[in-house]
């Protein structure tokens, strides 16, 4: 009989699925990404077909199989990472009510924010480690009770992007702890739903998946859909966790005092915990992982999503980069813009609240700005002040987080934007400390893959994740431009105090 020693990590992310192989000793064998839309029927809307995600994680795992030549009984597990926060209602047939109301979806905002100012808001925050925003389901399904009364009377259940996938592969509704405590529903102490954040959403506990941990194996796949992966129907799956906390165990950020930055087409600065941390001004998270280990941390709504942003509506149009060879190649190309920018890009400072801001804000009103702006700015003074305005953000959360926590004892990244070279050295020279660069930069499906081995009784403890993480590469911080960048900081923050007011005006006019 063929060893199992081949596991894969499914990443069901925001832009796309990625479905990576990797062998015993962690190496990527072979690897598929496939894409879908997000849509916005409506301003401050961002929604999804979850039809098209069940289809994309299908193929992306088929064709990873391919590339990688792994045959079906070589495959020990699959562990599954997701992104947090989306909601959708069913039937009592699986069927889908609605689209997935993804975590970037801001129409509940005003309900978020009357509800964060109250004494009910607060205590939900301590209770569930997640901040009240419209991010998370709690504040989705009042706004749902109160604006959209057919969808929520007719819902047999509520769940998530995951539990819909797991509902049609494996014919049953479980979730896992750290997605449940991503809800703003689950209580952080019992492990069991919240019964007060219940009565606010107007929910009873039957219309929500059976909690279980996140190294609960699914067994007995429907015969069907592992067909179409080309996987054997007898294969472990394991239900994993959200893709930021996997992320911190991809990158071997898993003993307290470690932390990790992601950013993709968002952005996070986490770290672990022994237990459930809260912060009294509400800026953080925090959320399950795995028995005994917890991520604290805080998320921007805006990574390098921004950097497409601007170079699809500024320097390419989407014919030009309808292409993903081309797309990849011109956003190259937009970022080596702000090379020959000085640090500070001479003046020009940019929010990057485009969808709104979570960490340490958690201000959905807040809007984008450019500040600053001078004669002498042109085209690559603008991509300079944008990335400087995502890792201005990241800095934000960090020293929130240690004051929280205490400073981080090492720091890793991963995500998209390590691939361009200047966006990690302006990161570690606003931080002011070393980074660590694993050689993946798939840390949520290496997190996922390797606790689906953890679960199996393939591995003996999380903590060996360090045997798989290689770094490739340690970044040292220019002392000389961090004091440029902390005086850039400082007037970044005083703004954003400034125009809070503003902001929510602009808020309420875009959304009308």
């Amino acid at each position: 009989m063929r060893e199992r020693d081949i596991v894969i990590g499914l990443d069901i992310g925001t832009t796309s699925t990625k479905a990576v192989v990797f062998d015993s000793g962690g190496n990527i064998r072979g690897a598929k990404s496939v894409g879908y839309p997000l849509h916005r029927p409506q301003p401050l809307w961002a929604e999804q077909d979850p039809d098209d995600i069940l289809e994309a994680a299908c193929r992306a795992i088929r064709e990873a199989m391919e590339r990688s030549g792994t045959a079906p009984e070589s495959v020990a597990a699959v562990g599954i990472s997701s992104a947090m926060h989306s909601l959708l209602a069913v039937d009592g047939s699986g069927r889908p009510l609605t689209p997935i109301i993804t975590w970037a979806d801001l129409r509940s905002g005003e309900i978020s924010r009357r509800l964060r100012q109250t004494d009910t808001g607060r205590g939900i925050y301590r209770r569930t480690g997640t901040p009240v925003h419209p991010m998370a389901p709690l504040s989705k399904l009042i706004w749902m009770r109160k604006e959209a009364a057919d969808p929520f009377a007719q819902a047999e259940r509520w769940i998530s992007i995951k539990e819909y996938l797991i509902s049609r592969w494996f014919s049953q509704y479980v979730v896992d702890t750290s997605i449940a405590s991503a809800t703003g529903l689950l209580n952080l102490e019992t492990l069991d739903w919240d019964k007060e954040a219940l009565e606010l959403a107007g929910i009873r506990r039957e219309q929500l998946s059976r909690i279980v941990p996140s190294t609960f194996v699914l067994e007995g796949m429907v015969p069907r859909w592992a067909e179409r992966m080309g996987l054997s129907p007898d294969t472990p799956w394991v239900v994993g966790a959200g893709d930021g906390v996997l992320a911190n165990l991809g990158v071997g950020a898993v003993r307290p005092g470690e932390a990790a930055i992601t950013i993709g087409t968002s952005g996070a600065f986490r770290t672990v915990t022994n237990r459930p941390v809260t912060d009294p001004h509400s800026r953080t998270f925090c959320y399950a992982l795995a028995e005994g280990f917890w991520v604290a941390g805080g998320a921007t709504n805006n990574g390098g999503i921004l950097l497409r942003w601007l170079n699809e509506g500024f320097f390419h149009d989407e014919e030009e980069v309808a292409d993903p060879v081309l797309k990849e190649a011109s956003l190259e190309q937009t970022a080596r813009l702000a090379e020959s920018v000085p640090p500070g890009a001479e003046g020009l400072l940019f929010h990057p609240f485009l969808s709104g801001e979570r960490a340490p804000w958690w201000n959905p009103d807040a809007r984008g700005m450019f500040f600053g702006i001078g004669m002498h700015h042109r085209k690559e003074h603008f991509v300079r002040a944008v990335l400087e305005g995502v890792c201005f953000s990241i800095f934000s959360i960090g020293k929130a987080l240690e004051e929280l926590t205490g400073p981080a004892s090492d720091i890793r990244i991963s995500g998209g934007f390590v691939r361009f070279p200047l966006w990690p050295r302006i990161l570690c020279d606003i931080l002011g400390r070393e980074l660590q660069v694993p050689e993946t930069e798939e840390a949520s499906a290496a997190g996922a893959a390797y606790l689906a081995l953890f679960a199996v009784g393939k591995v003996r403890s999380l903590d060996g994740i360090r045997n798989w993480t290689r770094i490739r590469q340690h970044l040292k911080p220019d002392l000389s431009q961090q004091k440029i960048y902390r005086e850039r900081y400082e007037v970044y923050e005083r703004l954003y105090r400034k125009l809070e007011d503003e902001y929510r005006e602009i808020a309420q006019f875009h959304s009308k």
